[in-house]
């Protein structure tokens, strides 16, 4: 587990991790995890980095903020949460839906994005998804569905988001859970899904604008977004590399450290 603090950011409560020292890297999750799905690669790129991961305002142990959620908000908030680190210009790994923000982040403010890796996120609104996904995303149903039935949709996430055979630690599900079951961390989860649906069709115009140096790393194996997902995102973003992970799921970042460390330490190297 990494070791995390409370933060005050305009008078509302942020959870944070921070380890490791060298240039900044900021890790950004999507749900039903927290800052803990990093856990593990947290620490290895603590070896060559300043790495920060905080719960989103309004999820995990964060409190939220006012305003929308949209991919868009979400990009604002970024760079909100950069000036008070203190950092100026940040390296950022986003997967899920901290996928979409941070490339809108990339493409409106170039000077504070270095390098940008995305991971296994929904971030085309015309390629195909899991049935799950095709569920959730229809009006209404999100809602239903996470408001009625957290443990379900914990559990479902659970089990396909993570390749056979693997399991997360308890402490770490343990995390997950206990934030997930929270109705106010629930029912904004609902309103950021609503939002990200409602602007996702606009986004590859964003993507076309990114120009910091992008890997785009993907799970062969993503249960609910096909590394088609990943290869076309490679083709929009300008300069982007692609590498696809045979046999890894959705939380890889949480399974495979290792090898994703490598990727991202060999994609920071100079050329």
């Amino acid at each position: 587990m990494l070791d995390t603090h409370f933060e005050s950011v305009d008078g509302r409560r942020l959870r944070v991790a921070r380890t490791g020292e060298g240039p900044p890297l900021l890790l950004l999750h999507g749900y039903p995890e927290t800052l803990q799905i990093y856990c593990r690669l947290a620490l290895l790129l603590a070896r060559h980095y300043s790495v920060l991961a905080f719960d989103w305002p309004g999820m995990g142990g964060s409190e939220e903020w006012l305003g929308g959620a949209s991919p868009v908000q979400m990009a604002e908030r970024l760079v909100r949460l950069l000036d008070h680190f203190g950092i100026e210009k940040a390296s950022v790994l986003a997967m899920d839906m901290g996928g979409q923000p941070a490339l809108v982040a990339a493409a409106e403010w170039p000077d504070r994005i270095d390098r940008l890796v995305v991971s296994n996120s929904l971030v085309l609104w015309d390629e195909a998804t899991s049935w799950e996904i095709r569920v959730l995303r229809q009006r209404g149903w999100n809602r239903f569905f996470i408001d009625r039935f957290p443990r379900v949709v914990f559990r479902r996430a659970e089990r396909t988001f993570l390749a056979p055979g693997e399991r997360l630690a308890k402490e770490i599900r343990d995390d997950f859970w206990r934030h997930f079951r929270k109705r106010e961390v629930r029912r904004y989860i609902s309103r950021m899904c609503a939002g990200y649906q409602g602007l996702l069709p606009r986004l590859p115009a964003y993507y076309e604008r990114v120009r910091s140096k992008t890997l785009v790393l993907w799970g062969a194996d993503d249960a609910h977004f096909p590394k088609s997902h990943g290869e076309r995102l490679a083709r929009l973003v300008p300069g982007a590399e692609l590498a696809i992970l045979p046999g890894a799921g959705h939380w890889m970042v949480w399974s495979r450290p290792e090898e994703i460390a490598a990727h991202i330490v060999t994609a920071g190297s100079p050329s």
